[in-house]
């Protein structure tokens, strides 16, 4: 096996944060390069190929490079939040344009679609979550600039076909841009399943720490998209700081291990509660009775991720008190790191919110398995 052909295991890309060493010194760390300017030459040029940090920080480099090679991708973007990132796919484009979301999706940025649709004269649809009937319908009927796909989708799991939605979107020349955070580049490659742009919330899975707010974008392609997105970061300023980057540059290189043991915690969770007495749903896709299992088991490899939720059947105060009695985990809103935690999801996101009364969202983490049943147990009954 050539060298080569091994870098392209995602684990030892990970691991290794692409295998660069820094030089002068040989560095196996990264250095934090915090200067936010550079010197011009004597002829005004800038010798050094940097200009300002705004635009082009050396931070970047090798987070950015070690995303794109985890996503299969021409290249990758970091942000100061997931939501920024996400925001600068829909200020590229251009006033008119219409766009096409899953109706269940994370509760902020299906906020601020709204908000900013009407303000950029967009025209903002909503599909049935994994309905690719629905989809198709909407696509041929409207015929979007941005298909927009959130799989597992927050907080209920449900899981779209990438592929049939690629193809769809070939048909009228729409771009899909896939909110890939609950999956990661450790269980779906979206590009590599006909996606042009993967937006990652980095605050979650690939930092994994709770310790960095950050977001990421891959694309397929370095086309003018990509060219108006990278202008929407520098000119908007929504750039990530240094030691940010190098944040989560050190979070990347534990990706896999955390998110396989997420995973394999998860999927003993849910099999473990899917008949309690006390719950009417587990929602995790890698449960046979999920709707999703058959797409996701055909999109996700190597798991089913570390996100589920429950739903009490004894409704809304029932999942409020449950949330109070656990010790273990921790009753907190954010996913992707490595303690686990909980919460009650409709109270989060407030008046309008899609959530069930009676559902609490659960980030499983990277705790022993045992302890983790033990407390939902407990506080179950």
């Amino acid at each position: 096996m050539s060298s080569e052909e091994f870098s392209r295991r995602r684990e030892t890309l990970a691991a290794q944060g692409m295998g660069r060493i820094a030089e002068p010194y040989r560095d196996i760390v990264p250095p934090i390069h915090v200067s936010t300017t550079y010197e011009r030459g004597a002829d005004g040029g800038y010798p050094g190929g940097r200009i300002y940090s705004r635009a082009d920080n050396p931070s970047f480099d090798q987070v950015e490079a070690t995303i794109a090679a985890l996503e299969a991708a021409a290249a990758a973007l970091v942000f100061a939040s997931g939501q920024a990132a996400a925001a600068a796919v829909f200020q590229a484009l251009a006033p008119g344009d219409a766009v096409l979301a899953p109706r269940g999706m994370y509760w902020g940025l299906r906020n601020w679609m709204v908000q900013f649709a009407s303000t950029w004269r967009l025209t903002l649809a909503f599909y049935e979550n994994a309905s690719i009937d629905d989809l198709a319908g909407q696509v041929r009927a409207r015929r979007p600039r941005l298909i927009w796909i959130e799989t597992p989708a927050n907080p209920t799991w449900d899981v779209t076909d990438i592929a049939a939605t690629s193809e769809l979107a070939r048909e009228t020349g729409a771009v899909v841009c896939v909110d890939s955070t609950a999956a990661t580049p450790m269980l779906t490659r979206p590009i590599e399943l006909g996606a042009d742009l993967v937006m990652h919330s980095a605050t979650k899975y690939l930092n994994g720490h709770s310790d960095v707010i950050a977001g990421a974008l891959a694309t397929a392609r370095n086309d003018e998209l990509w060219q108006r997105i990278l202008v929407v970061r520098s000119a908007g300023g929504a750039v990530l700081g240094s030691f940010e980057s190098w944040l989560l540059l050190r979070g990347l290189r534990t990706l896999h291990l955390r998110v396989g043991a997420a995973s394999a915690n998860a999927q003993a969770i849910a099999e473990r509660l899917q008949s309690h007495r006390r719950l009417s749903h587990v929602l995790y896709p890698g449960l046979a009775s999920h709707p999703g299992h058959a797409t996701a088991a055909r999109q996700m490899q190597g798991g089913f991720g570390g996100m589920m939720s429950v739903r009490l059947r004894d409704g809304e105060e029932a999942a409020k008190a449950f949330t109070g009695r656990l010790r273990v985990f921790k009753r907190a809103t954010s996913l992707g790191s490595v303690e686990s935690l909980a919460e009650h999801r409709a109270s989060v996101e407030g008046p309008g919110t899609l959530c069930p009364p009676d559902l609490v969202r659960l980030s499983i983490g990277v705790e022993h398995v045992d302890d983790l049943i033990d407390d939902l147990e407990r506080a179950l009954e």
